[in-house]
């Protein structure tokens, strides 16, 4: 049981889906909202109890969250999180993005005021050689199979900067990156606000089904 904590205690969380049409999940969420982040929050919460529990002063249990470059061109509709009323494969998938960025942003701040020993970081992997492709138009297939080989990072390189948030020593003790490359790095101003993260907060912890959870809050 303990070996099983200790691997909890670095949670990659990177399942994805993008630009798919306009469908749902089985519990009925726009697919990209519910897949790329409400399936994300809730996993966090199913693990949080296990990772304060495993994380100690001086080796913190850590979350990392995967995201992307698309956040810096998302906009978040609190009134519209489902895209009902204009459904775009490209700004629903963006608008994920931006939700996990908001989402570790608030998760940090409300690990910090519980004083828990867990930090919570946000990675994007660059553009990477993978089937998340699979459901854009032919000529972006085309084009990625072109350019795939000179662009596109492998797998195994995509992987890095997550690997590197799980366990790169300077990082230990340290929440609430965005991480490109290995390197800290700002992302879009809309993701500092914290009463729009909070907002977020509520809406997704009703979505789900759970209490208001993680602590006190900021």
């Amino acid at each position: 049981f303990k070996d099983l904590v200790c691997l909890l205690c670095y949670t990659f969380i990177s399942a994805a889906v993008m630009l798919v049409p306009h469908r749902k999940t089985e519990d009925g969420f726009e697919e990209h909202f519910g897949l790329n982040y409400l399936g994300h929050f809730l996993l966090t919460d199913l693990l949080l109890d296990l990772l304060k529990q495993s994380g100690t002063l001086s080796c913190s249990a850590r979350v990392i969250t995967v995201s992307s470059a698309t956040h810096y061109v998302g906009e978040l509709n609190l009134n519209d999180l489902q895209s009902r009323q204009c459904y775009s494969s490209h700004g629903a998938y963006a608008q994920s993005k931006l939700a996990l960025v908001l989402f570790t942003y608030q998760l940090q701040h409300r690990l910090t005021a519980d004083g828990s020993h867990v930090t919570a970081n946000v990675v994007d992997p660059g553009v990477v050689n993978t089937d998340l492709y699979r459901n854009t138009c032919w000529a972006m297939k085309l084009l990625k199979w072109m350019t795939a080989s000179l662009l596109f990072k492998t797998p195994k390189e995509g992987a890095s900067t997550s690997i590197y948030a799980a366990v790169a020593q300077e990082l230990e003790g340290v929440g609430g990156c965005y991480l490109y490359n290995g390197q800290r790095t700002k992302s879009v101003d809309t993701s500092y606000n914290e009463e729009l993260q909070r907002r977020l907060w509520i809406q997704s912890c009703k979505l789900v089904g759970i209490p208001e959870v993680y602590s006190k809050g900021p």
